[in-house]
């Protein structure tokens, strides 16, 4: 009997595709531009002249959304996903936060000259920094795309039962000797293949029991004839790598400070 296959859904009509491919980012456009007023009137309110005022609607808009795209792409459990998913929900509370006061204060409803509005408003764009550096210096993991491939239903297979020909009994055999079971061979680890290859130079650092600190990893990296990088790099790229293949050793201890290169 044949397998029915699954009958695809309808297809929506081209009018309800164009307003949902075309509709979106005019949205988002206009959202914006909606936004920034009520944003740049805060910041007037907070003390900030011009051109520096108009600034605020890209440290609460748009990094409101920037944060909302890190928490929703990273996958379940990744490091920096509980921090741009707190982040996007605080920067959407600051955005919503900014309108509010700017249309009650433009209305006559709400004092323009209050300190904690001017104090709130201030800290907001040294917070934004702080968190974008924070979410740019956490390492993204590398998630490899499933693939399924669909196998076709396989034909009824009959069975057909054929009697096997009587023979006569064997004559009784002497007991075989016991064979012993073949050595068993010790299988080496395969050899890592890293995707960064300075990490090579690092990981031997790890050979006396230790984690090893930033300024080493950066002396071993120059002593292998590397180019010198930063502090980010040395320990969210490099020893991220490194620990991602063998996550014991992350559970080291650390080393005793060396003395940085100059």
């Amino acid at each position: 009997m044949a397998t029915p296959q699954p009958t695809q859904p309808p297809r929506a009509p081209w009018y309800a595709r164009l307003a949902t491919s075309a509709g979106r980012p005019a949205v988002l456009g206009a959202t914006l531009i909606m936004s920034m007023p009520g944003e740049y009137h805060v910041a007037r309110f907070a003390g900030w002249s011009d051109p520096w005022a108009y600034g605020m609607p890209f440290s609460l808009s748009a990094y409101a959304g920037i944060a909302a795209v890190i928490a929703a792409t990273r996958p379940k459990g990744a490091r920096g996903r509980f921090s741009a998913t707190a982040g996007a929900a605080f920067a959407i509370a600051l955005a919503l936060a900014a309108q509010v006061v700017a249309h009650l204060v433009n209305t006559g409803h709400m004092n323009r000259d209050q300190a904690w509005l001017i104090a709130v408003t201030s800290m907001v764009p040294p917070a934004v920094l702080a968190h974008l550096l924070h979410l740019a210096a956490t390492p993204t993991p590398v998630v490899t795309p499933l693939t399924s491939v669909d196998t076709p239903a396989a034909e009824p297979v009959v069975e057909r039962i054929e009697q096997a020909p009587v023979l006569p009994p064997l004559p009784k055999q002497p007991p075989a000797a016991p064979q012993l079971p073949p050595p068993v061979k010790e299988q080496q680890p395969a050899p890592i293949v890293y995707r960064d290859p300075r990490c090579a130079a690092v990981r031997p650092l790890y050979d006396g029991g230790a984690r090893p600190g930033t300024a080493a990893m950066r002396n071993a990296l120059i002593a292998a004839g590397h180019s010198r990088v930063g502090d980010s790099t040395i320990r969210g790229v490099i020893r991220a790598e490194i620990e991602e293949h063998e996550p014991a050793l992350a559970a080291y201890p650390p080393a005793l400070p060396t003395t940085r290169t100059a």
